[in-house]
């Protein structure tokens, strides 16, 4: 499908519902080196956010959904989450400006812009057991796949596999920012439950994006 509003809605619904489906695991990797509740949290914001994009007039822009999907997760999803997602989204929005489609070159800079975000607002970088492990070598996929004149659909779909390899990766990983970063050594052996959750919504903007 296109890349325009209506994407972002079908993005943020599957989401919404893949998060629900994977709460009990992400609450579980979040139980064994933080609060337990990541699951929870995602849950509850991504549901938020459905309402609200369904709230926003026919003609807003993708910008205008990301901004919006910002706003409700900062304002509905608790911990350390909802600021860093919520400045992912709030980043990612600035790029597209009034564009109403998005071409591979603006998905690449949403990206990256989003992970940037993050990083400016948790201070985290590769390797220290955070989402970062997951939206990095998503940012750099996608940036590889838009080189090689890979279509928007497909930048997305390297960029949520290396995600999906980014999350498996920070299992062995010793926590150096966060909740986890607590536990020092034996924060090793757990993946982390933000790059996992990172992992699945941008599988599910692949997913959408390559539908007809």
């Amino acid at each position: 499908m296109k890349l325009d509003t209506g994407w972002v809605d079908s993005w943020m619904g599957a989401s919404a519902a893949a998060i629900a489906e994977n709460k009990a695991l992400l609450n579980n990797l979040d139980r064994e080196i933080g609060d337990g509740d990541h699951g929870e949290n995602m849950d509850r914001g991504l549901s938020a956010v459905v309402t609200a994009l369904a709230a926003l007039p026919d003609d807003a822009t993708p910008s205008a959904a990301l901004r919006s999907i910002a706003m409700t997760l900062i304002s509905t999803v608790g911990g350390a989450s909802g600021p860093l997602y919520g400045t992912a989204f709030l980043k990612a929005a600035d790029p597209l400006g009034a564009a109403t489609e998005l071409d591979g070159a603006v998905v690449v800079s949403m990206l990256t812009a989003a992970r940037d975000g993050i990083v400016s607002r948790g201070k985290a970088e590769l390797g220290d057991k955070t989402m970062i492990d997951a939206w990095t070598p998503a940012v750099e996929a996608a940036q590889a796949a838009a080189a090689d004149g890979a279509s928007p659909a497909a930048i997305l779909a390297a960029a949520a596999s290396a995600a999906e390899a980014g999350a498996v990766a920070t299992e062995p990983l010793v926590a150096r920012k966060g909740r986890a970063s607590y536990l020092g050594e034996r924060s090793a052996g757990h993946r982390d439950p933000g790059a996992q959750s990172t992992a699945i919504i941008l599988r599910a903007a692949a997913v959408v994006a390559d539908d007809d």
